[in-house]
């Protein structure tokens, strides 16, 4: 299969167009089907430095982080190593007897316990940082611990953090609705008290080793720092940079104390296409079994129903850390059935189509994107250029 330089002038124009119209300072694009790249585009320069981006840029995960998050929990539930359904306090203390926020701001005794499934759901009741009374809890929480490692301590560790977490008010009872939340940063610690090791660990151990994803972590050495891109925010004066510090995650240069599963790691394009094809794969990557089969299919297969719940992603529901695609007639572009993937905040994007044996993945950081128009603009070429 040969590169398809058709899809690649059309990507590039709307890459071009996003940056003329000021939603993105620079982006790259990676297109794999059959194991093969058919497209490979990018445009505009890193706002900091000026330099053209390269197909080696190392790009700031964010969210994208939570389906690796996912992976190493499919691999502890596939070895036996951890059930789903146990009360996650026999793993994490800080979710023993927790409380719901109530309306009038009083607190009642949870039905149940959190579950690991309720993570992978994003149903636990957990919340991010923000201004209605359950994120108000969590934002007192990620604002103490900004300020202790801006003053040069450690801040909290993985294991540390979510219980912490566990000790706030639930928004609602476990299992009764979907709240996008610190879920993933308390699977992490699930991952590091099951396997005995330190989740920054784990995934280097078990799964970017084993992937040959050389330039994905928490931290970089000192000599790959430079092939970060520079962050940036949208302002009425156009792109400017911007220092990140969204979430204790942005400080690279050294491991943190809390490894994010939900929010820290950085990737390249190729690094994150390898992850990709082993899922496509059934878990294997270059014969080496990751994951298995069944646990691929698991992870893949629909979990909640959240049609109504976020605007943007209409015919998809949700389910163990990832969106999955249902209703393609219900989408706002192109879509096919059974498609799967996430984004991340500064506007990563990745998202695997099993029954074209294809992987797209798109790199923006720019603030508050997530799935910009830009992104869905390239969607809509891809599906309609692979089908020519």
């Amino acid at each position: 299969m040969s590169l398809n330089t058709e899809m690649e002038k059309k990507v590039t124009a709307t890459l071009e167009k996003g940056i003329e119209e000021g939603e993105i300072p620079c982006a790259n694009m990676m297109v794999i089907q059959n194991d093969r790249m058919i497209c490979y585009a990018q445009a505009g320069r890193d706002p900091g430095t000026g330099e053209t981006l390269r197909r080696d840029t190392i790009f700031r995960l964010y969210s994208q982080s939570k389906p690796v998050t996912s992976a190493a929990v499919a691999m502890l539930i596939e070895r036996g190593m951890l059930d789903a359904y146990a009360p996650l306090e026999k793993y994490l203390p800080g979710f023993a007897n927790p409380k719901v926020l109530l309306e009038n701001g009083e607190t009642e005794p949870a039905q149940r316990s959190v579950t690991v499934m309720d993570l992978l759901g994003m149903s636990a009741g957990l919340s991010y940082p923000g201004d209605d009374p359950a994120g108000q809890y969590a934002a007192k929480l990620f604002d103490e611990n900004q300020a202790a490692m801006s003053a040069g301590k450690p801040g909290l560790s993985t294991v540390e953090m979510a219980n912490e977490i566990g000790k706030l008010p639930l928004a609602f009872q476990p299992g009764t609705n979907f709240r996008y939340s610190t879920c993933a940063d308390v699977l992490g610690a699930v991952v590091e008290v099951v396997s005995g090791k330190k989740f920054s660990d784990f995934l280097r151990e078990e799964i970017f080793e084993p992937l040959e994803m050389a330039d994905t972590g928490f931290s970089l050495p000192k000599e790959k720092l430079g092939r970060l891109v520079t962050c940036a925010k949208r302002s009425p004066e156009g792109i400017q940079v911007m220092e990140c510090r969204h979430l204790n995650v942005g400080d690279y240069s050294r491991e943190p104390a809390f490894a994010s599963g939900g929010a820290g790691l950085v990737s390249t394009l190729d690094d994150y296409s390898h992850f990709a094809s082993m899922l496509l794969h059934g878990g294997e990557y270059k014969g080496q079994r990751i994951l298995s089969p069944a646990t691929v299919r698991w992870m893949s297969s629909p979990q909640t129903d959240f049609k109504t719940r976020w605007y943007g992603l209409e015919g998809f529901d949700y389910g163990k850390l990832m969106r999955i695609c249902v209703r393609p007639g219900q989408s706002g572009g192109l879509a096919r059935a059974g498609e799967y993937g996430w984004d991340g905040w500064l506007g990563t994007y990745f998202e695997n189509f099993p029954d074209l044996q294809m992987t797209l993945l798109v790199n923006i950081n720019v603030a508050d994107t997530g799935t910009c128009g830009t992104t869905r603009k390239v969607r809509n070429i891809v599906l309609s250029e692979i089908e020519k």
